[in-house]
């Protein structure tokens, strides 16, 4: 069922993991045809990369410093940094986000050296693409659904070329019908989120679908409830979107 026919019942989000992990269950991503297992390794470096859904106000100030609140910011990549420090306290993890809010992915490729290639990651999340798409619309960038998938592609294979082990997640871009967003955001904003599926499947990354996260959870509790403008999660859209990405980064 599309974005824009979807009817949202009313409630609240459902209390500890067990309900998360209802909502967010579907199968393991693939690599090709064989499903993938856990990308976190002993001493890995991760980082979180992407716009306004990543920084969630995030300090400066403390960038350069892994592993802390206020490195992390308060969204998704906050609280899943936080479940792989507490259930891996002796695997000499770093983790960093360097996401910028408004960021597009012309954003991402003039910052790129600084904020991605030269912390040399192990596994790096990205997660972009609204605001290619919201910036267009009200007139602040003249960006397309096609120069999207082509600065996409030329990011990533910028990063392999310096970074030829590096594991990508790419994650889904997503809006909820409410606050901000409504039904003429449709269905064009759906094509970015198949180009982000289609430069998961060409680059043979995980994919975190955090559209079907959400999509599921409109059974329990009104859009707003999960990102109350339609866009920035909730708390509790955070914690959701945070064990999606668990699920499929851990090969859970």
């Amino acid at each position: 069922m599309s974005l824009h026919r979807r009817e949202f019942l009313s409630g609240s989000i459902l209390a500890g993991s067990a309900g998360l992990a209802y909502l967010a269950g579907t199968p393991v991503t693939t690599r090709g045809e064989e499903q993938h297992t856990d990308l976190i390794r002993p001493g890995s470096v991760i980082l979180f990369q992407g716009d306004s859904i990543t920084d969630t106000g995030r300090s400066r100030e403390t960038a350069d410093t892994p592993n802390q609140r206020s490195t992390l910011g308060s969204g998704y990549a906050w609280l899943a940094a936080s479940q792989l420090l507490v259930d891996r306290p002796d695997a000499n993890l770093k983790i960093y986000n360097r996401g910028i809010s408004g960021n597009k992915v012309p954003d991402l490729a003039k910052r790129w050296d600084v904020d991605c290639l030269n912390l040399k990651p192990d596994v790096l999340s990205i997660l972009i693409g609204v605001n290619d798409y919201w910036h267009r619309r009200n007139g602040r960038y003249d960006g397309t659904l096609d120069s999207y998938e082509t600065g996409y592609r030329e990011l990533l294979q910028r990063t392999l070329e310096k970074l030829p082990s590096v594991k990508l997640v790419l994650c889904e871009p997503f809006a909820l019908n409410t606050g901000k967003v409504d039904d003429s955001w449709f269905p064009e904003l759906d094509g970015y989120r198949a180009v982000a599926k289609k430069m998961s499947e060409e680059f043979r990354t995980v994919f975190v679908p955090f559209q079907q996260a959400f999509d599921r959870a409109v059974a329990y509790a009104e859009p707003a409830e999960w990102a109350a403008d339609g866009v920035h999660p909730s708390p509790s859209g955070a914690a959701l979107m945070a064990h999606e990405w668990q699920k499929q980064v851990q090969g859970k």
